[in-house]
């Protein structure tokens, strides 16, 4: 939806270097050094956050009411007005903004956090799927992708040698990002499942992330160039992957149209596309062109830490306009198996004087 008469911008982003292992750090030894970075761009704090919003995923961290133990590093006591989605925290954040909108809150605090590393994340992400025809088959994140890739190469939208391409300009451009995982020039690698190759997913890996919002003049008060959310909507494709288009994805497409999306160009798109064929997939639904730059950040194939990785690519389209790499950007988040669902969102900084 877009903003209705309130604004409301991300005022500081702050991330962890990501990392495949971080057997020497708990969850929330991985996450108060973020928190403590984004408090202090602002000079906030904890005292002077109106709401708390986190988003991460007991699967991952193997116990129940795991964000209990990151919510008592952040200092939930005296008792504070806070919540958490099961969910990446781009999900976290939309509700942060909808809080802030109604005006019963003037700055918010949105993290995520995710441990892939313990684990087979590939088998735990199959408890996404549908308990009763997919989930007992097993298949997983990447034999999925895989045959998403096939339909598109099958409709003649892209091969293995633009995948190629769309991994090596992403890992290039991760070279100037001090906090990705993979970064670089490196070999495509054999198939994973095909036509999938190692360069084609996603490295597994840990890592955290963080922003603040703030309203009206707040925001102004905390960020010299504050990134707006002009506007933000989420939409999903149906449940089962059968009766779904895999070359197409009209839930991004709408939460794009339902945001604004379409009202002007954007010069920077962070699409939240762990798998080199989504990008194809996300592009073609965006109708993006030459002229918008895509995840100059290096993207999801560069750094994909589990429910991190949708809000960092809100973080990152906001840290370009705070330094006035980007005027107008679209930032996506992705969540289930081949693109499933979609959340959009459109940053906008002030016009430059």
């Amino acid at each position: 939806m877009s903003a209705p008469g309130r604004d409301v911008a991300i005022v500081a982003f702050a991330q962890s270097g990501h990392r495949r292992r971080t057997d020497d750090l708990s969850e929330v030894e991985m996450v108060m050094p973020v928190l403590h970075e984004v408090l202090r761009q602002t000079g906030l704090k904890t005292s002077d956050i109106d709401f708390t919003c986190s988003g991460s995923s007991d699967y991952l961290a193997g116990r129940a009411f795991s964000f209990t133990m990151t919510l008592d590093g952040v200092g939930a006591w005296p008792p504070i007005s806070e919540s958490h989605v099961e969910t990446d925290g781009a999900w976290a954040l939309y509700e942060a903004w909808v809080k802030l909108l109604t005006g019963e809150a003037d700055t918010a605090l949105v993290y995520s956090y995710g441990k892939s590393s313990p684990g087979p994340v590939r088998d735990v992400l199959t408890r996404q799927l549908d308990p009763y025809y997919l989930a007992p088959l097993w298949p997983d994140s990447v034999a999925l992708a895989a045959l998403q890739a096939q339909a598109l190469i099958d409709a003649g939208a892209t091969d293995e040698a633009a995948l190629a391409a769309i991994a090596a300009r992403s890992r290039a451009d991760a070279a100037a990002n001090p906090y990705a995982q993979v970064t670089g020039a490196r070999p495509q690698g054999d198939h994973v499942v095909a036509p999938l190759r190692t360069g084609d997913c996603p490295p597994i890996g840990d890592g955290a992330a963080a922003v603040i919002l703030a309203a009206g003049d707040r925001a102004r008060d905390l960020c010299a160039r504050p990134a707006w959310v002009r506007g933000m909507d989420h939409r999903v494709e149906a449940h089962s992957l059968g009766v779904r288009d895999l070359t197409d994805s009209p839930s991004t497409r709408l939460a794009a149209e339902r945001a604004g999306f379409f009202e002007r160009p954007v010069d920077t798109a962070e699409l939240h596309a762990p798998f080199t064929s989504q990008e194809v997939v996300l592009t073609k639904a965006l109708g993006l062109g030459d002229d918008v730059r895509i995840n100059p950040s290096g993207g999801a194939l560069a750094a994909n830490p589990l429910m991190a990785a949708g809000l960092i690519r809100l973080g990152e389209a906001a840290a370009g306009i705070h330094r006035g790499d980007s005027d107008r950007a679209l930032a996506h988040a992705t969540s289930g198996p081949c693109l499933q669902q979609n959340l959009v969102a459109v940053l906008e900084g002030d016009p430059r004087g």
